[in-house]
């Protein structure tokens, strides 16, 4: 008896308890409802493989999919001050950062890389909407301002995905002052004749509509992505009027002259490569900083010393 207790009883009900599985093994599609194995989502970019819906993307995934052989380097970001209105409302603002890099593990809404696509350079920045709905503050304004130095040091074009809820509450007027400093920093990248090429993803609104997100030499966006400052209802609540099917989707917009064209995901990386040669960039990447796939590799102080020999050997031409 002590055989059968001991021995077969805890076997019997090992092989007959329910076992416990992964809460992400399958993932519902927000707009058709169905059900997608995750395996199946990430080999087809995070698109619904039944009705083709966008789901959002991670920046290292955007980088992976986009950059000759998913080889890329991070460029370290530099730091900006933490909270610096003390803000608070429901909860601190540095709870809500805390809680957001512990969700998302970045440290903050904007990712920029480096690396080639099809040989030739690029500059890539991809903001995140998990980080606090992807909002415009001090951090993504000093990530937009580096990734437009980079790309000018590098004489590389610039690519920048969007998605973002507008400006971030918690850092105020520091924030909504980001919008002329991101203007300013693509007006430079302008003005050395390289190009700035905007994806809008779902969704892309308020303070990023007003400024850099709309200021692109090509517009792209991404098939049912929505795109506005005032979202629908707001606009609704105030005209009072019943807004039409579609209003402020990619479709609407490219049928109303705001964007140059909308781009599956899966042909994004070939759409771009194809316009960065048309518009003559076949550019060489300079001397690698250090190869780290991902991981943080290129050296700020380097970069800006650069800056700095290059203004002075404009002012010797002069």
């Amino acid at each position: 008896m002590n055989w059968l207790t001991n021995k077969v009883l805890p076997k019997f009900r090992q092989l007959t308890t329910k076992q416990d599985t992964p809460d992400n093994l399958w993932v519902k599609c927000p707009d058709c409802g169905q059900m997608i194995f995750h395996n199946d989502l990430q080999a087809n970019q995070n698109v619904c493989t039944h009705c083709d819906y966008h789901l959002r993307i991670t920046p290292r995934d955007r980088f992976e999919a986009l950059f000759d052989d998913a080889k890329y380097d991070l460029i370290e970001l530099p730091e900006v001050p933490v909270d610096p209105l003390k803000f608070r409302d429901s909860k601190r603002y540095t709870e809500r950062l805390k809680d957001a890099r512990h969700k998302t593990g970045d440290t903050d809404a904007m990712k920029v890389a480096h690396g080639r696509m099809k040989g030739n350079s690029a500059v890539i920045a991809v903001q995140n909407f998990e980080f606090m709905g992807g909002s415009l503050g001090l951090a993504v304004g000093e990530a937009i301002v580096a990734a437009s130095k980079l790309a000018i040091l590098q004489k590389a074009p610039l690519i920048l995905f969007s998605a973002a809820g507008g400006a971030r509450m918690q850092e105020g007027i520091l924030s909504l002052m980001q919008m002329p400093r991101t203007t300013v920093a693509i007006q430079r990248l302008k003005e050395n004749r390289l190009p700035f090429i905007v994806v809008l993803t779902d969704p892309t609104t308020g303070g990023v509509t007003a400024s850099y997100a709309m200021l692109g030499d090509i517009q792209i966006a991404e098939p049912g992505a929505l795109i506005c400052f005032a979202g629908p209802r707001v606009i609704e609540e105030t005209i009072r009027e019943t807004l039409p099917d579609g209003f402020q989707r990619a479709e609407f917009l490219l049928e109303h002259g705001m964007l140059d064209m909308v781009v599956h995901r899966m042909e994004m990386r070939e759409t771009l490569c194809r316009i960065i040669d048309l518009l003559g960039t076949k550019l060489k990447l300079p001397p690698a900083v250090t190869k780290t796939n991902g991981k943080k590799g290129a050296n700020n102080a380097s970069d800006a010393k650069a800056v700095k020999e290059e203004k002075t050997a404009n002012t010797r031409k002069k």
